[in-house]
């Protein structure tokens, strides 16, 4: 018989993640505030779940994807939330990007229900979302991560258990420390070129097989070559992924002047309106320092 899976938040990770679950033959219930969201997986093969609480009351998995730690703790221990719904027995898999701290909380909370819960956040961005093989961090109980491998494989290709509650959260942390900086680095190298007056796209061929090579450089490149910022991984979002790392390393006494400098630069451009551009979009800032473009020749 079919696992039970509810999944609330059908963003631009959340929507493919749960139609995935949908192909490999799980019963997916949905709940999110987009309407039109919940209505495409209706039409996929999902049902609709009016509420967390609905959500927790009727499955066996309940899968969070939500933009920040507070929307987490809302969805999960609110009024109506999963846990005034959720069985015994039954697992949350938290997979948003969020505080270790609050996620630590909310794990102890629900156990006290007889409710297990991971931290299991993911990396791949969206294009990796849609085709099924993000890479998944994942913090808790090795016994629960065994009940829910299942799940996990049918949007994951690479699972890892880290340790512990809060470990998942953790490497997420560490994740979006060196894939931002790795953006920004980048972005500083492409704006040198082009400001050089050198074929950057030439220059990105030349460099791409060597130790500057990466899967951040293949990623992003072509789209700033393109002028494509539509997002992957919002500004937005991984400004908030990069002050939980400020927030975490300061708490645990870890220094990391690049990062701090990196969520400055986030600052300003979502002040400059770029909050909605994919993170790729960090070039924007340095080519307003510079007065140039990164572009084809």
């Amino acid at each position: 018989m079919a696992k039970k899976v509810g999944f609330i938040g059908l963003g631009i990770m959340g929507k493919p993640m749960a139609i995935n679950l949908l192909s490999k033959g799980f019963e997916v219930m949905v709940n999110d505030l987009n309407k039109e969201a919940v209505q495409a997986l209706i039409d996929a093969g999902a049902t609709a779940g009016d509420s967390a609480k609905v959500i927790g009351e009727n499955s066996e998995v309940i899968i969070t994807m939500l933009p920040a730690s507070h929307h987490v703790q809302q969805v999960v221990l609110g009024e109506n939330g999963v846990l005034s719904g959720a069985k015994e027995g039954s697992v949350i898999i938290d997979m948003s990007s969020i505080s270790p701290v609050v996620s630590k909380e909310i794990a102890e909370k629900a156990r006290k229900q007889g409710v297990e819960m991971l931290d299991a956040p993911v990396s791949g961005g969206e294009p990796k979302a849609i085709d099924g093989t993000l890479a998944i961090m994942v913090g808790g109980k090795e016994e629960a991560f065994d009940q829910v491998k299942d799940v996990l494989y049918a949007m994951g290709a690479e699972i890892t258990l880290v340790g512990g509650n809060g470990s998942g959260t953790t490497a997420k942390l560490a994740n979006q420390v060196i894939v931002n900086l790795n953006i920004a680095a980048m972005s500083e190298a492409l704006v040198l070129a082009a400001k050089a007056g050198i074929d950057v796209e030439k220059m990105y061929q030349a460099i791409r097989g060597g130790l500057a090579g990466s899967a951040v450089l293949d990623a992003k490149v072509p789209l700033i070559l393109d002028r494509n910022f539509v997002a992957g991984g919002r500004i937005d979002i991984n400004l908030k992924d990069m002050t939980n790392v400020m927030e975490t390393a300061h708490e645990i006494g870890v220094p990391l002047p690049l990062s701090s400098q990196l969520v400055e630069i986030f600052h300003a451009l979502k002040v400059d309106g770029k909050a909605a551009d994919d993170h790729g979009g960090i070039v924007q800032y340095y080519e307003k320092l510079a007065n140039v473009e990164v572009g084809r020749a």
